[in-house]
Parts: structure tokens; sequence; C-alpha cells
């Protein structure tokens, strides 16, 4: 039977997590020993879990102490936040699971649902390691993108653009590289609005740093990379009005 380990420092939300997944049936025991980050680290290295449901903060530390504790990681890890924006971008960039307080059923089921179809693969040390570098308020934001044979690390400001293959994402860099992975492009979109990023077209996001022109009678994006990418007509006049503003 999987074991899977809760550890958030208020009883309540342990106990009620406990009560959601013993609802679900999914067959699984659940522990809720740890409360702080040092009954955490106790517990995991005890239950050996295959499963760690952490909350980020705390009152003795964070949920990256007990992870930096544990040499060889075992297990999925599930995060649990009340931060609305700033974590959960940092946690998605990482390609890790997450809950916000209050936990809902349903986010937890399908959290937990998705870690268990995953847990023989065991979460990359590459993952976490981007998770705390993203959690730094002024550092340069990373991505983790997961292909079937490895887990990529890339600096997102060296994205020149992404581009849509039905139900994967090709990334392209500057330096020829290129990386498939099985997310669409819709994901990549919606994580990466708000930084230099632009859907310029249904099936291409790209980065605005990299443009170099555009060529009004091809009615496309000259990338520096060499690329020429197709701008929708109904995205030209937001195109100019952020290229203004930049």
């Amino acid at each position: 039977m999987k074991k899977v380990l809760v550890i958030d420092d208020e009883k309540p939300t342990r106990d009620f997590i406990k009560r959601l997944i013993d609802s679900y049936h999914f067959g699984i025991e659940v522990f809720t020993d740890g409360e702080n980050v040092a009954t955490g680290v106790e517990a995991i290295h005890r239950l050996q879990p295959d499963l760690v449901i952490l909350d980020i903060q705390m009152p003795d530390g964070n949920g990256f102490d007990v992870l930096k504790s544990i040499p060889v990681k075992n297990f999925e890890v599930i995060f649990i936040t009340a931060f609305q924006e700033f974590a959960v971008q940092a946690i998605k960039f990482s390609a890790l699971d997450y809950i916000l307080k209050p936990i809902d059923s349903e986010e937890l089921k399908l959290a937990i649902d998705h870690a268990l179809n995953t847990i023989t693969r065991k979460t990359d040390e590459s993952q976490l390691s981007v998770l705390q570098h993203n959690m730094q308020v002024n550092a340069k934001r990373k991505l983790v993108l997961k292909t079937q044979e490895s887990v990529h690390v890339v600096e997102i400001d060296n994205i020149v653009r992404c581009e849509s293959d039905k139900n994967y994402t090709f990334f392209y860099f500057m330096n020829a590289k290129k990386i498939l992975v099985s997310k669409t492009l819709k994901d990549f979109d919606i994580l990466l609005s708000g930084l230099t990023f632009f859907r310029a077209q249904q099936s291409h996001l790209i980065n605005l740093n990299y443009v170099e022109r555009y060529d009004r009678h091809e009615g496309t994006i000259i990338m520096k990379d060499g690329s020429a990418i197709p701008l929708a007509l109904a995205r030209k006049e937001q195109f100019f009005e952020i290229l203004d503003a930049m």
C-alpha cells in the first residue's frame, strides 16, 4: 500500500487533508506526523512515504528546509501554499504540483491522482532546485521542460519562441537547440503571459526581446534566429502597442 505523509503546521489542516484523501478510496495510507520542519524530516526518514504533501511556510522554516534535509528524495511532492501569485508561478515554472489554501477537495483529488500515476518516476532534483531559485524575488526566471527522455532546465530569457505542434510544443533557442514538450502552446501562453512573450498567431508564441523587425510585405515578424513568424491580423495592433511601450 502506498503511503502519503502530510506536513503542515496546522493540525486541523492535516486532519482535513487525511479525511479528504480517505474519502477518495485510492487505497493509500495517510500519515499526519509532520507538524513542522523537524518532525517532517523525521517522519520522512521513518515512514519512507511515496508522496509528501508539503506546506511551504512553517514556523520553524519552510518546505524547502525539509527537502534540503533529505539527500535522496524517493517520493513525489505536492506543495500547499496560501500565496496566490508569486509562489504559484514559481511552482508552475518548476513543473511541480500544488494546491492552494483553502484546500479544494476536487483540486486535491486531481493532484493526488496525478502523483499516483507518475510516482514511479519520482520528482527530479533539478525541479526542486529551480523552484527554490524562482522563489527568490529578483532571480532570473528558469523553466523546467520535461520530455520523455530528459528534464531540461532553461532560462526563460533564452527562449526565442515556442511553436505549437498539435498537443505538443517546440521550444526554440538562439543556438539552434530545440526541445519538444508534451504540453499545448496554450499551457505555456498562460504560464509566460505577463513576461516578455506575445501570442503572435494561434501556433506561435514569441519572446519580444528577440524580435528583429516586422516585414510589412509578408506580414511576418522576423526573429533574431532568422525565423519568420506570421502575425495574425487581429493581433497586429496589440503587437505594435507593446513594442512601442518597450
